[in-house]
């Protein structure tokens, strides 16, 4: 018997098309539908963003200390102001204005218009793809530590620190990868356990300093001998906390998944004051735990483990709470803490890859800047995988090497956040508000500064991520520049009327581009139209007329209104390109009546690749070639095709 044989081509498109299988029910265009998610108390979706802001005290403390020294609870306590006095109130005010979840870049997105806002927007996707990546591999690299380091593990393990970290990514990427739904019951678990194991942890850690004074003495001996007075204390202390910026994480990822935050049950669906309440409750509670933790483990740590331990190969180095954990509790103990810490730690990097796959649906292809496979989370988790892999290897697995990376993507994060909401009560004429948020963007911005010039492997990272979004972005925006781009066509009732007169014979368009718009420039046109093409006088003719609006807009809802100027009928419509927008109303109409229309142009004279640019950048160019090229991928029967006619 012979055994059926599979070809290398039936394996490849059976790949293909799981690799492009999606749900296609959770999605509407490049936005997930609000009511398939089930909401929820605003705790539990805390304990969700919890998952990334929390479990950085697995390695934070030991960053502060690292960086800081002795000044590592003063500089951790300026921090602290820094999230209760100025990213708390910016990202309240974000909530106000993103209930679906849009995030401060959506904020931007609608203060500034045209290629400079979406540009603006592509700068941001780099820093906001340099805080998920980095958070997926910082993440990854910190439970390799707690893996590692854990005396538990056999030795063999020791020099495996890239390798594991590998592991630990492909495990998260082979779960999306099976398909991942938002799991708050784990999260709520996850973060409470490592929560109340912390907690245990830095409150013995607090007992064994009361009971030995002789810790704060060694402590403030430390403090005095490089530093004179309090006031100089202070001073080097602003100037290094910028270093403990990892500590800001989280507040991005608080308001963009409000939509799964639980209202009122009559909120205005465009306003919804329940959930917006709500998810304040939920920034304020994370931010007022997390300072509480920074703080508090800062001090201990700072206190209790002797400064070299704090280096690179150090038993505390990127685990410090782990250390004190084993150190008070013995193995067993501080393997429970290891486990905990590894799991949330790992959970982190899946909201950072539960992030990156929503972030890019809901912008770069809705500006025609990414291929429409980017609508499907396989191929961008394989994406962001091997990216991730690729940074691994190039930090070596190294926790505090990472952490300038990921510092400048959460700083810019919130610099670009409080300007938003600066340019935003700035419009409201609030003076006072203005002032006060202006004096916090400018914190953000002294220290995402700071960041940079101390740690610049971070800007590097973010400008390759820039670089890389907006080449494939514009390439992606010229090879689908000649799709048909239309989101639908609405048509008033005098447009609709005189395309129901023309039905009854020929159906002819003459594209116009508005000037004057009185009768001498339609009796021109046509009588110029009609010579070239060799209409006769007795076939009735329509204009059809298009104004670009925003060029930098891919699709668009194209309304067209029917408008009268003596004997002559025109269909006016806005759109972001026009011969995209021809091409569409041409199939319309078609449709509608069941004759093929045929549109008359006007012969162009000039460069070439001047008109491609004129096209690619502002909507119009060689309108007559490109609305023929839109209608020729849009319609692959020549026989159904709308006709284009070039006269001159």
């Amino acid at each position: 018997m012979v055994k059926p044989t599979i070809s290398t081509n039936q394996l490849s498109n059976k790949f293909v098309q799981w690799l492009l299988e999606e749900d296609r029910q959770e999605k509407e265009g490049p936005y997930r539908k609000e009511e398939l998610h089930h909401s929820h108390p605003w705790w539990q979706v805390m304990c969700l963003t919890g998952v990334d802001y929390f479990s950085t005290l697995g390695y934070q403390p030991g960053i502060a200390a690292l960086a800081a020294g002795a000044l590592s609870p003063l500089a951790t306590l300026i921090l602290v102001l820094l999230t209760l006095f100025g990213a708390l109130p910016i990202y309240r005010r974000v909530a106000a204005k993103s209930p679906h979840g849009e995030g401060s870049i959506a904020m931007l997105e609608n203060l500034l218009t045209w290629w400079q806002g979406k540009l603006f927007v592509l700068c941001l996707l780099g820093f906001v793809a340099t805080d998920f990546i980095i958070t997926i591999t910082l993440s990854a690299a910190d439970a390799t530590a707690h893996i590692i380091e854990n005396p538990l593990v056999p030795a063999l393990f020791d020099h495996q620190q890239i390798g594991i970290t590998l592991v630990l990514i492909a495990l998260l990427s082979a779960v999306f990868l099976r398909g991942f739904r938002e799991a708050i019951g784990i999260a709520v678990f996850l973060v409470g356990v490592y929560l109340l194991l912390n907690f245990v942890v830095i409150s013995v850690g607090l007992y064994k300093i009361l009971n030995h004074p002789s810790a704060i003495a060694d402590w403030q001996t430390a403090l005095f001998t490089r530093h004179s007075n309090i006031f100089v204390m202070l001073g080097v202390a602003i100037l290094l906390f910028p270093k403990l910026a990892l500590g800001l994480s989280g507040f991005e990822t608080g308001v963009t998944v409000m939509p799964l935050v639980q209202g009122n049950s009559d909120d205005d669906p465009q306003n919804p004051r329940g959930r917006i309440r709500n998810t304040r409750k939920l920034l304020t509670a994370a931010a007022v735990l997390m300072s509480f933790f920074l703080l508090t483990s800062s001090f201990v740590t700072t206190l209790l483990i002797p400064a070299p331990e704090f280096q690179t190969g150090g038993k505390a180095s990127g685990r410090a709470l782990a250390y004190l954990a084993h150190l008070y509790f013995g193995n067993s103990f501080g393997t429970i803490y290891d486990l905990s810490t590894i799991t949330i730690l790992w959970f982190a990097g899946a909201s950072a890859m539960a992030g990156l796959l929503n972030i890019v649906p809901r912008y770069l292809p809705r500006y025609g800047m990414a291929p429409n496979w980017a609508l499907v989370t396989r191929p961008l988790v394989l994406v962001y995988t091997i990216v991730a892999f690729i940074v691994t290897i190039i930090f070596q697995a190294n926790v505090e090497a990472q952490g300038g990376a990921y510092a400048t993507g959460v700083l810019v994060l919130m610099t670009s956040a409080a300007l938003a909401v600066t340019l935003s009560v700035h419009r409201q004429r609030a003076k006072q508000k203005t002032l006060v948020f202006t004096t916090i963007t400018l914190l953000f911005l002294y220290t995402t500064i700071v960041n940079i010039i101390e740690r610049p492997e971070g800007i590097r990272i973010a400008a390759f991520f820039i670089g890389a979004i907006i080449i494939t972005s514009l390439i992606s925006r010229v090879w689908r520049s000649t799709e048909l781009r239309v989101e639908r066509i609405e048509v008033d009732e005098t447009a609709r009327q005189f395309i129901a007169e023309e039905s009854q014979r020929a159906i002819r368009l003459i594209a116009n581009r508005l000037n004057e718009g009185d009768e001498q420039e339609y009796f021109l046109k046509e009588k110029e139209v009609r010579e070239d093409n060799h209409i006769p006088v007795t076939d009735p003719i329509l204009f059809l007329e298009i104004i670009v609006a925003d060029a930098s807009e891919f699709a668009d809802v194209i309304r067209v209104k029917g408008v009268q100027v003596g004997n002559y009928r025109i269909l006016r419509a806005e759109s972001a390109a026009v011969p995209n927008a021809i091409a569409a109303l041409l199939l319309y109409i078609r449709d509608q009546t069941g004759k093929i229309p045929h549109a008359y142009f006007g012969w162009v004279e000039g460069n070439p690749v001047q008109y491609l640019l004129r096209f690619i950048l502002f909507g119009e160019g060689d309108i007559a070639v490109v609305t023929r090229e839109v209608l020729r991928k849009a319609e692959k029967d020549p026989k159904c095709r709308p006709g284009i006619h070039v006269g001159g």
